[in-house]
């Protein structure tokens, strides 16, 4: 069983997900830690609810953003963490992070990928009048948003939609494909070729 860390920094609905995935053996691993650089984050709750180990890293706390990537780091490692998903983690990881932690990093982004990276991606697709958006999970690199894409899956716009509706509406799917992917990658279902991803 492949022992699966999440990093979160809000409410973490995707966290949540992960943990009925996880509570419903559809996860082919174990969820051992949940970290958060936000103090009161709703993620450490649903962490602590679900009886697992979670840990807190405010920048305020550190005198560095490299030393809170350290101590982030340092934490996963000590939790034996072999695969890393982040569920709502508002910050990029730095390519010094993802040198050293030397796991599967995993992303769930709001787009259909690689259009709308970045912050915001829902309003980005009003904004541009897509006719379709949706969600992207993926392999975390050194980019914003840019590593190899494991699954998506599609999210109608529709005439009426604000960028609340349609977050709703993607965040559905989001729920949907990110444990699916995350079990995918945990069971060793997955291949890659550079940048293309294939399911076993």
């Amino acid at each position: 069983m492949m022992r699966i860390g999440v990093l979160a920094s809000g409410r973490g609905s995707n966290l949540q997900a992960l943990i009925e995935a996880w509570k419903h053996g559809e996860l082919n691993g174990e969820l051992v830690a949940v970290g958060s650089d936000k103090e009161g984050a709703l993620a450490l709750k649903r962490a602590e609810e679900a009886g697992i180990p979670h840990a807190t890293f405010p920048l305020s706390h550190f005198p560095s953003r490299k030393e809170q990537e350290n101590a982030i780091l340092n934490w996963l490692l000590e939790q034996k963490v072999e695969l890393l998903a982040l569920a709502g983690f508002m910050k990029v990881l730095s390519k010094e992070f993802l040198h050293d932690i030397q796991i599967p990093i995993l992303n769930i982004h709001p787009s259909l990928l690689p259009s709308f990276q970045g912050l915001h991606a829902q309003k980005q697709a009003l904004e541009y009048g897509v006719k379709i958006s949706g969600c992207t999970v993926h392999f975390v690199d050194e980019g914003l948003d840019s590593g190899p894409i494991i699954a998506q899956e599609a999210v109608p716009v529709l005439p009426e939609d604000t960028e609340d509706s349609l977050s709703a509406r993607i965040l559905e799917a989001e729920h949907r494909i990110y444990p699916e992917a995350v079990g995918w990658v945990s069971s060793g279902r997955i291949k890659r070729n550079g940048r293309i991803v294939v399911k076993l």
